[in-house]
């Protein structure tokens, strides 16, 4: 039992002892920090998204950003449960770094797409079953998602639209207000009467029910074109009835003009020909 006697055994002790005593706290604060941390968290994710719910902003954005803010929350949680137990972060940090650099390099389409979904849910310029025309694109909204806008066209095609196209170009609204304006250009011949003429159109919008009554329609001699006198027709309707409205106009008016003998001229060209006299 000689080699017994040879081991220091207090000093063994006394290491055990330290690292027990400088450890243990660490490894006991770190896990604080994660218990504590995560509860943090969660807390303050959970506050926000109630937040954004209250403000009704999209619940698919809501959604993203509650995991976003969590994670978030839980990575730098999950560091500074490192750092107390004496690992380096630094290097830790330097690769989450790089590595970031190298996703939103490759993905720059996409978060560039991501980015201007998020603004079109935060600022919402349009929402669903709105009718919009966007870069030469018209269609009624069918959805909104983070990346891409989906429209349905007028002869019931699909298309879907990415959300950073959207932001760079002009977005036209049309159903954005409740009530639009309905512009009319009709002509009648120079020799016909004007007075009479602008009475008859009168007659026919008096007629149609789905005008508004205010702000008034407005009826008057807009120009003195080549074959026609052409007058402005402006009447105000509920944005739902404007195509009817439109069509309706277009035909009754015609149809009226013509009844009480006012023509309705199109664009002629008076050909003037000369014979040469031979010598």
């Amino acid at each position: 039992m000689e080699w017994l006697k040879q081991i220091n055994i207090e000093k063994y002790i006394e290491t055990l002892t330290y690292w027990v005593t400088t450890y243990s706290v660490k490894i006991i604060a770190a896990l604080l920090i994660l218990v504590i941390g995560k509860w943090l968290a969660r807390r303050i994710t959970n506050l926000i998204t109630k937040l954004m719910e209250k403000n009704k902003i999209d619940i698919t954005l809501v959604r993203f950003f509650d995991s976003i803010l969590y994670y978030t929350f839980m990575v730098m949680i999950v560091i500074a449960a490192a750092g107390q137990l004496g690992i380096n972060t630094t290097s830790f940090l330097t690769i989450v770094g790089a590595a970031g650099l190298a996703i939103g390099l490759a993905l720059k389409d996409s978060l560039g797409n991501f980015a201007s979904g998020v603004m079109l849910v935060l600022f919402r310029p349009y929402k669903v079953n709105d009718f919009v025309d966007i870069g030469g694109v018209a269609g009624n909204v069918v959805s909104i998602s983070l990346f891409t806008t989906e429209l349905s066209t007028g002869d019931n095609q699909k298309v879907i639209v990415p959300n950073a196209s959207i932001t760079s170009n002009v977005i036209t609204n049309v159903t954005a207000n409740p009530t639009r304006r309905v512009d009319l250009v009709i002509g009648i011949g120079y020799d016909d009467d004007i007075k009479k003429a602008k009475e008859v159109i009168q007659g026919v919008l008096a007629e149609e029910k789905r005008i508004l009554p205010t702000p008034a329609p407005l009826i008057a001699v807009s120009e003195l074109a080549d074959s026609s006198v052409n007058f402005v027709v402006r009447p105000w309707v509920k944005t739902g009835d404007y195509w009817g409205v439109y069509f309706a106009l277009h035909e009754n008016i015609k149809l009226a003009l013509d009844a009480n003998g006012i023509s309705i001229p199109f664009p002629q060209h008076d050909v003037h020909m000369y014979r040469e006299s031979k010598e």
